[in-house]
């Protein structure tokens, strides 16, 4: 599954969607859904929450391992994706769509965050 183009990539693994209407969309790329295995659990922050940008705001839990969840940027939460909590292996089938995690009310700059392209080769070497 290749990198949708219009998205910017975190070295943590998550994407982010451009703002609309300053509010932008966060999930986990193909790449990590593929290495955490089949998703079986998550734990996402809360709307409301602010989150910081490199910090933990969440777990993912598979059947191999539980890794955190890192904010790709800092914002407020403005909605969490209640279809993944039901159905955490959205995360894996479709992590670019239906899988989604949280909407996020960004604050400042992205700063850091990968294209396509630039994650695609990061990503290779890890």
């Amino acid at each position: 599954m290749s990198n949708p183009q219009q998205l910017r990539y975190s070295k943590e693994h998550e994407w982010l969607s451009d703002a609309d209407d300053g509010v932008s969309t966060v999930g986990i790329t193909a790449h990590a859904a593929d290495a955490l295995g089949d998703v079986v659990f998550v734990q996402l922050p809360e709307a409301g929450d602010t989150v910081t940008a490199g910090e933990p705001c969440g777990e993912l839990e598979s059947t191999k391992s539980v890794s955190d969840l890192y904010a790709p940027v800092s914002g407020e939460i403005t909605e969490i994706n209640q279809d993944v909590v039901d159905d955490p292996a959205l995360v894996n089938s479709a992590p670019f769509e239906g899988g989604w995690l949280f909407k996020v009310r960004v604050t400042g700059e992205p700063e850091g965050l990968l294209t396509a392209d630039e994650y695609a080769s990061f990503a290779a070497g890890s």
